[in-house]
């Protein structure tokens, strides 16, 4: 096996072997002589693992979970147990709290990184996330249990859908909450070399938005679909006869409708936004020739 002092933590642009030392030098430049290189032609590839793992503000490695590539198999488990029927108080704040708990790790990992952000921010905005994610699904609940016109039946079959309104509000509670400081203090904007023209709090309202707007739109397919595949899905014989597969389809279910919403929602603006400068604070129009900066949205 290999020595784990030859993998040092990743760094983007720098060398795997310390260059202070000769024998470390020796190694760096074994790895750059390497004739196999001569045969790599897969460079889109070699971007595509860049992008989906490496944070293009920090340059720093996202842990894996909260990666945009980890959203779909760490986040459909969380997904199945919102979905399950017959939830109590207690399975419904747990859920809640797991969703969110998520959601805010990834907006956090995934947000505009230009300014450093205090570990004090992140855990304000983590408790006010939660807290406000479990406080809407819980009174939708209790709205729903106490609504005596509707049947038992009915009102099971809309507790099916009570997940929705309550993930979507508690989303963009869930953005802005983790990401306030970029509101507070602005995001870099880049000229079209890619030169910092200044901070924009404008700029960072319009991140805020667009990614809020994501999130609102990434539930639809996964929350609304599921319980309508599965109220027809119950009623065949296949499920009647056998029960126990209805968890493992609505797993399945809800993975598939995972993997359509995610690239949807995300696909709605682009990572790196474009914005007139004419928009934003004179003294970021006065600062630049250009027409339009761009900056880091986040996702």
């Amino acid at each position: 096996m290999a020595d784990p002092a030859d993998y040092p933590p990743f760094r983007l642009g720098k060398p795997r072997f310390e260059q202070t030392s000769f024998y470390g030098r020796f190694r760096h430049f074994l790895d750059i002589i390497d004739p196999r290189t001569l045969f790599v032609t897969e460079l889109w590839g070699a971007q595509k693992i860049k992008q989906a793992i490496i944070h293009p503000d920090t340059n720093e490695t996202i842990f894996m979970p909260f990666r945009m590539s980890g959203y779909i198999p760490f986040g459909t488990p969380i997904v199945v147990g919102l979905l399950l029927p017959n939830q109590t108080l207690a399975s419904t704040v747990f859920w809640q709290w797991l969703n969110q708990s998520h959601n805010a790790c990834v907006n956090y990992a995934n947000r505009n990184a230009t300014k450093p952000s205090p570990t004090s921010k992140f855990i304000q905005g983590y408790l006010g996330a939660v807290i406000s994610a479990v406080s809407i699904a819980v009174g939708l609940n209790v709205l729903v249990q106490r609504a005596n016109k509707f049947t038992l039946a009915t009102r099971l079959l809309i507790q099916r859908f009570v997940p929705f309104p309550a993930v979507a509000s508690a989303n963009i509670c869930n953005v802005v909450l983790m990401r306030h400081t970029e509101l507070e203090e602005g995001i870099d904007v880049l000229d079209n070399n890619g030169n910092i023209v200044g901070s924009s709090r404008i700029a960072a309202k319009h991140a805020l938005l667009e990614t809020a707007l994501t999130r609102v739109v990434l539930p639809m397919p996964i929350l609304v679909l599921p319980p309508i595949i599965m109220s027809i899905l119950e009623k065949t014989s296949l499920l009647r006869s056998r029960p126990r597969m209805i968890l493992p389809v609505q797993s399945l279910v809800c993975l598939a409708a995972f993997g359509l919403a995610l690239p949807l929602a995300i696909s709605l603006f682009p990572q790196m936004s474009e914005i007139e400068t004419s928009r934003l604070e004179p003294e970021i129009a006065m600062a630049t020739t250009s027409k339009t900066v761009v900056y880091n949205k986040g996702l």
